[in-house]
């Protein structure tokens, strides 16, 4: 069970903070809210919360603007918006959001989501060298990849590939940061780079096609799935 964090709710619309204030507060978190950028900085400081739900379209300054205030602050950052544009579901994950929602959307999606930023939030906390998802173990420190016990060959950028995924389990990690991570800066615009390493990881770990441990976001970048 994911233990109560404090969320802060940040949206102009009254309608949409209550519904997401009830559901956070039944799953156990305390929250606080704000209708505007204004509102929320405010907040930020006097409440100190650990994860942000933050609508893009405010009146006083456009979402976008608040994520590295707010990742700069060291708090979670879901994002939750009508725009459903990939451009800028890239753009808010570039500045250094930890997932993205469009509306209209499903409240225990929701609550799944920030279970994930907040679990995120602690592994950035503490760094781990090594993580498990069911039979495979990445061990980012001794550069071994292992699957139900059997060490798994992947070339450097393969390793580097999944690595980069593992840094930030459950979280989206755009085309344009693993573009530029693994390959270096110039290839921002090798997408056909990640679906070759993609397909060959898969091909390595995956126990059969129906669950992958690397999930593809359409337009927007990749997701190692760390749960069932």
């Amino acid at each position: 069970m994911t233990p109560s964090a404090k969320l802060l709710v940040v949206d102009d619309e009254p309608a949409i903070r209550r519904l997401l204030v009830t559901s956070l507060t039944r799953a156990g978190h305390r929250v606080v809210e704000a209708g505007t950028a204004r509102e929320a900085l405010t907040a930020l400081q006097i409440d100190k919360p650990e994860a942000v739900l933050l609508d893009l379209g405010l009146p006083d300054r456009d979402g976008l603007e608040l994520v590295p205030l707010l990742k700069g602050a060291g708090v979670a950052v879901l994002v939750i918006s009508a725009r459903d544009g990939t451009d800028q579901k890239v753009t808010a994950l570039d500045l250094g959001a930890d997932d993205y929602v469009t509306k209209p959307f499903d409240t225990e999606e929701v609550l799944a989501r920030i279970r994930t930023a907040l679990r995120h939030r602690l592994s950035a906390e503490v760094t781990t060298p090594q993580l498990r998802i069911g039979d495979v173990e990445i061990d980012i420190a001794g550069r071994r990849i292992l699957k139900a016990g059997e060490e798994v060959h992947l070339t450097p950028k393969e390793f580097a590939f999944l690595v980069e995924l593992a840094k930030h389990p459950g979280r989206v990690v755009t085309h344009s940061q693993l573009l530029r991570n693994v390959w270096g800066a110039g290839h921002e615009n090798d997408v056909e780079y990640l679906r070759v390493a993609a397909r060959s990881v898969r091909r390595k770990l995956d126990a059969d096609s129906t669950q992958s441990l690397i999930r593809n976001e359409p337009g927007v970048g990749y997701r190692l799935i760390t749960t069932g």
